[in-house]
């Protein structure tokens, strides 16, 4: 028995020790959920600003192409103008005024130009560097190639049929730079925008995480909640089988104790009919001894699973009834209305028997000797209703729960017995309900009983 012992109090510290664990784990769940919203907060204002600056950069960006496509049609204008003066120079005579037109074409020193006749050949180019290490018709060839791809060419139209010059022209030095310059802009801004792109996925993967882990404590507790109450319904059962076992262990040992003597007064009655047959005491104190051997009989079935026997409940509660008769006050009448058919149901008689003999019982105590009990038997398509009923002192609401647990009572020298076993045979033995259908203090209470038929 030590060893039980030893073994229920280990049940409980490993339930405590659980529900540490369980504290902890949920503790550091929400630690950790807090934990990765903060880092979450601090990578969405992150990404905020990070968004606000590759904003500021796509705004620069666009200003410096504004800038540069200016300047470019600066040059283009002013390449115009310098073809305009070339013409002019062209198709003067000895009268015509060249000072401007040459003004024009020497006020160009940034844009590099190289003008080609109709065979392609150089004929004049202006503002092209040529490194001492480089030959001079690659260089210029390259600045014709580039102006050809850019499209910086115009063509110039001679006298009739003298043909047409290509003015050729690239970007000045200045304007090279600034190009360079919304090149690598642009450059950045774009490895800046997938930059962001990517930020902005770990920001949503990040954020989805967080959603989903910020279920998981009430998930865990949940599934803390529902160890706790499989914990408690086993321990529940645990103490509920515990205490069937003391139960069925009295019962027997009551059904045990009371064999003998019984045995020995059913002895001594038929010592008493063979010298006294005629003593009209006898027939009654054989019968009491029938009924002691009955009780002894009810109490080792209790703890045994005995099958159950069709029989008609009409008979069962007449006889009940009848055996209480003799055993009531004077002034406790009974009313018994039975159906007119036999209503055949499974049952185990001489304990069905004990749970009507106790309600009425109980309900003779109730009315303190006097008043009236009734005993109500009806059916349904597949239940027996028995309804037992009294004009005692009534049950408050608030105890109808009560009044089936081991050990309540409301007698003074009451266990509390009766209405709990009654209610393990209706229900372990018969599968059926044991209830108060009805109670009003001071007028009286009806039990109800339900039995499959």
């Amino acid at each position: 028995m030590k060893w039980f012992n030893n073994f229920r109090n280990a049940k409980y510290i490993l339930i405590a020790l659980a529900a540490v664990i369980a504290v902890v784990s949920l503790l550091v769940s929400n630690l950790l959920v807090t934990a990765l919203g903060d880092h979450v907060k601090d990578l969405e204002a992150h990404v905020k600003d990070f968004e606000t600056h590759v904003n500021d950069l796509e705004s620069h960006v666009k200003e410096l192409e504004a800038v540069v496509e200016e300047r470019k049609k600066e040059e283009f204008k002013k390449m115009e103008l310098w073809v305009a003066a070339m013409r002019c120079i062209n198709n003067a005579d000895g009268n015509t005024d060249l000072t401007l037109a040459i003004s024009v074409l020497e006020s160009n020193n940034t844009i590099p130009v190289v003008v080609l006749d109709g065979n392609g050949d150089v004929s004049l180019y202006r503002n092209i560097e040529i490194p001492a290490a480089c030959d001079a018709d690659s260089v210029i060839y390259d600045v014709v190639e580039r102006a050809k791809e850019k499209g910086y060419v115009i063509r110039m139209e001679l006298a009739p049929n003298e043909g047409y010059l290509s003015i050729c022209y690239n970007e000045s030095l200045a304007l090279s730079h600034l190009s360079g310059i919304q090149a690598s802009q642009s450059e950045l801004l774009e490895s800046q925008s997938i930059l962001l792109a990517s930020q902005s996925v770990l920001l949503d993967s990040q954020s989805e995480l967080l959603s989903r882990l910020s279920y998981y404590p009430y998930i865990q507790l949940a599934v803390v909640v529902v160890f706790f109450i499989i914990c408690f319904v086993a321990i529940l059962n645990s103490k509920r089988a515990e205490q069937n076992r003391v139960w069925v262990g009295l019962s027997k040992e009551t059904a045990h104790q009371l064999g003998t003597p019984i045995s020995s007064l059913m002895a001594w009655v038929e010592i008493l009919k063979s010298k006294y047959p005629g003593d009209e005491l006898l027939p009654e104190m054989t019968r009491d001894v029938e009924r002691l051997q009955m009780v002894a009989e009810r109490f080792s079935k209790i703890g045994s699973k005995s099958e159950p026997v069709t029989a008609d409940v009409n008979s069962v509660i007449e006889r009940s009834v009848a055996y209480m008769k003799r055993r009531s006050p004077a002034k406790v009448q009974y009313e018994v209305m039975l159906t007119n058919a036999p209503l055949l149901a499974p049952l185990n008689i001489p304990l069905l028997e004990w749970v009507i003999e106790n309600l009425c019982k109980n309900a003779i105590d109730a009315m303190g000797g006097v008043g009236e009990i009734s005993v109500v038997v009806s059916d349904t398509a597949d239940k027996v209703l028995v309804d037992v009923a009294d004009t005692g002192k009534g049950i408050a609401k608030s105890q109808w729960s009560d009044v089936f647990k081991p050990g309540f009572t409301t007698k003074p020298r009451g266990w509390g017995l009766g209405l709990s076993l009654a209610k393990r045979i209706v229900e372990e033995f018969h599968k059926g309900r044991i209830y108060i259908k009805k109670s009003v203090p001071g007028k009286g209470t009806t039990f109800r009983i339900e039995l499959k038929k």
